[in-house]
């Protein structure tokens, strides 16, 4: 998403046009998580920069299999992958990016947010604990983005997905869970509290993400309500930035062509 741009998420498109059979994204899938392992395997070597992989999503928007099926064909030694669930007393006892700073990655590494820093900018608009039209609003996005620029200046490069799903598929997946014994443990009663308050969610959405994306941490908002079609796009985005590092394999040690290995 352009910085500047007014574009509404809601006027986004949530369904790909063109139509892709499942089986040529899944090979295309392989193909370029294969090209991410070998810059992750340079990345890890080389220890000098990171990634910041930051995913949102409304309930069953798919982000745990983004992580899955993206990241989760990743070494995972240099992955960690962290989830912000409602602050802890001791959390909210401290400023709302103090619980965050600690589990960004660490230079060499991938990290990915499921759900992140973002949680505060959004729960409490959509259920008026902070007016969306408030000076404390602006402040907290005025922190975000100095957080941003803090990780940027020390060699993270921050990227930001957000998978918008359509109010109708969201309805299709939530029932697939109620449906399916396997996936019932997933739901909770805040999943239909939570569904009736769409619309106040797609404006707080709105105004975080035009007003966070910069050219340093840019947004990106992926048409999610095909599951596969969305995971071959992150991919391809985070092929791309990677790529832009070119991080290198350091040279080798002195004397390593000399070594003798006895028996």
């Amino acid at each position: 998403m352009q910085p500047g741009t007014t574009e509404s998420v809601t006027a986004r498109a949530t369904a790909d046009s063109r139509a892709i059979k499942k089986k040529h994204i899944e090979k295309e899938l392989a193909h370029v998580i294969k090209q991410i392992n070998h810059i992750q395997d340079r990345l890890n070597a080389e220890g000098k920069k990171s990634l910041l992989v930051v995913l949102q999503a409304m309930d069953a928007g798919g982000k745990d299999g983004v992580v899955k099926h993206v990241f989760g064909q990743l070494n995972p030694q240099g992955v960690r992958v962290t989830s912000f669930k409602s602050p802890t007393p001791e959390e909210r006892a401290h400023d709302f990016l103090w619980r965050v700073h600690p589990h960004v990655p660490r230079k060499g590494d991938i990290g990915i947010f499921n759900r992140s820093h973002y949680e505060d900018v959004l729960w409490p608009v959509v259920h008026d604990v902070i007016p969306i039209d408030s000076a404390e609003l602006e402040r907290r996005y005025k922190h975000i983005r100095n957080f941003e620029d803090l990780l940027v200046d020390n060699n993270t490069t921050v990227i930001k997905f957000f998978l918008n799903m359509s109010k109708a598929e969201q309805k299709n997946r939530l029932l697939a869970r109620q449906q399916d014994p396997e996936k019932q443990w997933k739901l909770t009663p805040d999943d239909a509290s939570e569904r009736k308050l769409w619309s106040k969610y797609m404006e707080a959405y709105d105004r975080a993400i035009v007003a966070t994306s910069t050219e340093q941490a840019p947004w990106y908002v992926i048409p999610a309500d095909d599951k596969p079609f969305a995971r071959l796009m992150v991919a391809k985005i985070v092929l791309a930035h990677l790529s832009a590092l070119s991080p290198q394999y350091p040279p080798a040690l002195p004397n390593v062509a000399s070594l003798a290995f006895d028996d």
